[in-house]
């Protein structure tokens, strides 16, 4: 939802803490009603885009959440002072909309805020936690996504950004263990303001780490820059949001109209994925071209998303830690069950000739062969030793999973694929 502007630093401090409590040990997939429709929706019209993605196949391929965003309440809490679905927007009420996504194949998931109102300014839950989230699951939400608008004074809280997130949090808690149930996995939404990367997997699953997401080029990358600092935050449960996906907002498409191309949507999809980032699609999927569920259902590339034995994402290599919003790192690796990922990105506006050494990421062993296989062409491209050169399209990018098939062929030189201190027995420098 809205923010203002907020100057961004280049140092970061760093928290591993995850909440494990047994719900949101993988990124989350699904759809989101914001980027498409703001407040201009009735349930009628989000259920057509739930039955799409079941007849795209997005839910096959694990697309199994549908959030509804912002403005689906009147505007006036209850006499009981609880939240009251609008009857004109959801005719058949709020259980019956959960109920058809149910049918579906899809788990409903809500929005709140904690503050006084939501950013669209119908009530937040700033001193309703309890009631609210009782609410929720009786309506059958159990995730929810958490906005930071309409803030109470710091008289009124005496809190900082951390103490009125963990109202929530600690409601969560408290019905879950009540209950005997499994708690409602919270997606913290504070745009990034206080570093929630460093104390918000002691509340949820998931943090926002900037503003609203923008479907062109320079938003992206923008973003992609800032995540390049604190990847290494992402594991099981807990994780950096890069916000929702753009995909499928081109040629004026979107919330504001995009202007996405299809290599730009490949790199976004590619990024957020490796990333880690929850999925949440925000496009027309009633009216999605072909070209838009090929990229949302890379079968490859989500299975590096949601690989069960690593929840840690890629991170960036050969990297100067500079701030470039324009031009952000463009190599970057990490592991999986599967090999060792490699993601390249063209940040140019140009087509550009991109090479790397293998060693240069700490996943490969030096001196060992490797299979090479691009995840988005779905082919075997043979093997690599020591170096992998790429030509790719402006603002393109190459997602590689690469497997070890033995021993480097005899003789190569130079000696060691990184040049610096490579040395014989006897102590003599074959490099420096």
């Amino acid at each position: 939802m809205r923010s203002s502007s907020v100057l961004l630093g280049v140092v970061y401090a760093t928290s591993a803490f995850a909440l494990d409590n047994g719900v949101g040990k993988l990124p989350a997939l699904g759809f989101n009603t914001w980027n498409i429709y703001q407040c201009d929706y009735t349930a009628d019209v989000l259920l057509a885009q739930a039955r799409a993605m079941v007849d795209t196949g997005l839910v096959k391929a694990g697309y199994d959440r549908f959030m509804l965003d912002d403005c689906y309440s009147l505007r006036q809490r209850n006499s009981k002072g609880r939240i009251v679905a609008d009857p004109a927007k959801f005719p058949h009420g709020m259980k019956n909309f959960t109920d058809s996504l149910k049918s579906l194949g899809l788990r409903a998931g809500i929005y709140s805020d904690a503050g006084y109102q939501t950013c669209g300014g119908f009530p937040g839950s700033y001193g309703h936690e309890a009631e609210d989230l009782e609410t929720f699951e009786e309506w059958g939400f159990h995730y929810l996504k958490y906005d930071n608008c309409y803030i109470p004074f710091d008289s009124v809280t005496q809190e900082n950004v951390f103490g009125r997130y963990k109202r929530m949090a600690a409601a969560i808690e408290t019905r879950a263990v009540t209950k005997k149930q499994q708690p409602v996995q919270l997606a913290l939404c504070e745009w990034g303001w206080q570093s929630p990367w460093v104390w918000a997997g002691r509340l949820g699953q998931s943090w926002r780490i900037g503003g609203d997401i923008r479907p062109w080029w320079s938003a992206l990358a923008s973003i992609i820059n800032q995540a390049s600092f604190i990847a290494t935050e992402t594991h099981f449960y807990a994780r950096n949001d890069l916000d929702m996906l753009e995909v499928g907002n081109s040629d004026g498409l979107g919330t504001p109209p995009g202007n996405l191309t299809y290599d730009e949507a490949k790199s976004h999809f590619t990024a957020w994925a490796l990333l880690k980032s929850p999925l949440l699609i925000g496009s027309d999927l009633t009216n999605a071209s072909q070209q838009t569920i090929e990229i949302l259902g890379n079968t490859d590339i989500l299975k590096i998303s949601q690989d069960p034995a690593v929840g840690e994402s890629v991170a960036p290599f050969r990297w100067e830690y500079s701030w470039d919003p324009v031009h952000p790192a463009a190599y970057w690796t990490g592991n999986s069950s599967y090999g060792v990922v490699f993601m390249v990105l063209n940040t140019y506006d140009e087509p550009r000739k991109m090479s790397f050494n293998l060693t240069e990421s700490w996943a490969i062993r030096a001196g060992r062969e490797y299979s090479v296989y691009d995840m988005w062409s779905h082919t075997r491209n043979g093997t690599a030793v020591r170096d992998i050169t790429l030509t790719l399209p402006a603002h393109g990018v190459a997602a590689l999973l690469l497997n070890d098939v033995g021993p480097e062929p005899e003789g190569i030189e130079p000696y060691c694929a990184g040049y610096w201190q490579c040395s014989y027995p006897n102590g003599t420098y074959y490099s420096n």
